[in-house]
């Protein structure tokens, strides 16, 4: 049976208000959780951009039973890779066990804050390549040394290491990355109900391994009110990542956005509250191979409603998938 997980979507609403939101997901029985980790948000009618980690910190204490995870982090630009080992395990320990390491090859709109550039989408592959060698190597425990193409690592140890390291995750997108995750990680992550990914990562070694995908939803009683929504906040979600990848700040984002319509999102993202249509968007992913399916209800505003809504009305209708 599909795992139906809620996501912690930190463009969307501030620290205090992801926490207490997840809080009542793991009451209504979502099955896990992620949480994004950005710098900005797509558009400036999100309006929020918080420090998942801290979130993190706090998710872990406000809660007993539900997993965490992060959708996803970038560990190569903002974040040096020994730093996210030692985030990635203070968080497993936190939580008990409870956390998985969500990385990908990260987006320009987050990681242009440290003026380093952006480099093209071969080298941000070889450098998380390297990253998430480096931290597999500190969760071993012992110090590490490392002289690497991108990154360098003196005498570094983690002295703080959980029993059981966090799995890792790597997001794919295309066959390069699949190859990625198939050789380095423990689950695959994507954000499109693609069986080609899911096929790809099989092939290079990913067979048994977990799959998670993401879906965007928009619950609201009026349709019309949620189909708004859904565009004022999502609209930037059409692109596909080869192009959000690129894209440097909020104003991109509206302007590569501009000629999207509601009609458009709608006819992308289930709106309103036909549980139907809910059932039939995660079927797409059940059905391309995916075992785990992490939902994004749009708009801060409106995560209690969809909890109550969800615990009452559309986890019972996806249990049956």
């Amino acid at each position: 049976m599909v795992q139906i997980g809620y996501t912690m979507m930190s463009e969307h609403a501030g620290p205090r208000q992801l926490v207490e939101d997840l809080v009542r997901a793991e009451e209504v029985g979502f099955d896990f959780s992620v949480a994004s980790d950005h710098y900005f948000p797509w558009l400036d009618e999100q309006g929020h951009a918080p420090y998942v980690w801290s979130v993190l910190g706090a998710a872990a204490q406000a809660t007993s039973r539900i997993p965490l995870m992060t959708y996803v982090t970038c560990p190569t630009m903002r974040y040096h890779p020994a730093v996210v080992a030692q985030k990635a395990a203070t968080v497993q320990l936190l939580s008990e066990g409870r956390f998985r390491l969500g990385l990908g090859s990260g987006e320009n709109l987050n990681e242009h804050v440290v003026g380093a550039g952006w480099p093209a989408a071969d080298v941000r592959q070889e450098m998380l390549v390297e990253a998430v060698r480096i931290i597999r190597d500190l969760f071993s425990g012992g110090y590490v040394n490392h002289r690497g193409k991108h990154f360098q690592v003196e005498s570094a140890r983690l002295w703080d290491v959980p029993e059981q390291p966090p799995p890792i995750g790597i997001a794919v997108s295309g066959d390069q990355s699949c190859r990625i995750a198939g050789e380095l990680a423990d689950l695959v992550i994507a954000v499109e109900p693609e069986a080609e990914l899911l096929t790809a990562f099989d092939r290079y070694g990913g067979a048994g391994k977990p799959r998670v995908g993401q879906l965007p939803v928009c619950y609201d009683p009026d349709r019309d009110a949620a189909v708004a929504r859904a565009h004022q906040q999502f609209r930037w979600f059409g692109g596909g990542w080869k192009v959000n990848a690129e894209l440097p700040g909020t104003s991109a984002f509206a302007a590569a956005s501009q000629f999207v319509r509601p009609e458009d999102v709608a006819a992308s993202i289930p709106c309103g509250d036909d549980v139907d249509a809910f059932v039939e968007a995660v079927r797409a992913y059940t059905d391309a191979g995916f075992t785990e399916v992490a939902l994004v209800q749009v708009g801060g505003d409106a995560q209690l409603p969809f909890l109550n809504w969800a615990e009452k009305t559309l986890l019972p209708a996806l249990r049956q998938l």
